[in-house]
């Protein structure tokens, strides 16, 4: 027998292994770069929706680029860690030395490697159209960023640690579709119809859509909403999982 290798290396063969994973993964691609580098190009080439005062470009990417997030974080993980709880993988890896904290660590590292790669993508796509962000609000929209994928990992885990995989595909594929329209993603909270931009900005999708907007245009001024808004989200879908996530069907 060979002694274990050591945490941090389980921890990063395992984030590997995640990442390689939603790569290969059709579906997962389709929603993680595909339909936001999409989503970039119409905005990019409409005049509508209208996205407020300034260049629609430079508004169009860090909605993109908060989408972007909701679909690799959210979206794929819930679809992915539905069905390896299905399948059993999620059980097993929990008994091996990887142990079921280092299965959730290197779930988080791989979500970041993919929104690291994502956002790269779609900074050079948008870049392509002529997008300029300001330079001072580019560190503030990576902390957003962080902040976003840690409440979104927390969120679909809560959801797939709880519902059946394929009730958790459906559900997650539905809420991507309406953060997307309604959420204040793509169109800014103050531009959604009645009082529906007042609960959206509530909600950590508003808050990461209206969040880098603010940062990656200069406007940063109105950063503390949103940031204590994604906190607040944070700690609840962390405790969520805390306290319902099961590891097996």
């Amino acid at each position: 027998m060979t002694d274990a290798a050591a945490p941090a290396a389980r921890i990063r063969a395992q984030a590997g292994f995640e990442s390689r994973t939603l790569l290969t993964n059709g579906e997962q691609l389709l929603v993680s770069l595909v339909l936001p580098a999409l989503a970039l190009i119409g905005l990019a080439v409409s005049s509508a929706p209208h996205l407020g005062a300034g260049r629609r470009i430079d508004l169009a990417v860090p909605g993109v680029l908060a989408l972007a997030v909701v679909s690799t974080a959210f979206t794929g993980q819930a679809i992915a860690t539905g069905f390896d709880r299905r399948y059993g993988v999620l059980r097993l890896l929990g008994t091996t030395p990887l142990g079921r904290s280092g299965l959730l660590f290197a779930k988080a590292i791989a979500v970041l490697a993919i929104v690291a790669a994502q956002t790269v993508v779609l900074a050079i796509l948008g870049a392509i159209f002529g997008w300029h962000p300001d330079a001072g609000g580019i560190v503030i929209g990576v902390v957003l960023l962080l902040l976003g994928s840690w409440v979104w990992v927390s969120l679909a885990l809560a959801l797939a640690g709880v519902l059946r995989a394929e009730a958790t595909l459906a559900v997650a594929n539905l809420i991507w579709v309406l953060l997307a329209a309604f959420g204040g993603l793509l169109v800014p909270t103050d531009r959604l119809p009645g009082g529906l931009g007042s609960v959206v900005r509530l909600l950590p999708s508003g808050a990461l859509g209206d969040g880098m907007r603010a940062a990656l245009t200069g406007h940063d001024t109105s950063l503390v909403g949103p940031v204590l808004v994604l906190l607040v989200w944070g700690a609840i879908g962390s405790a969520l999982v805390a306290r319902f996530f099961r590891w097996s069907d």
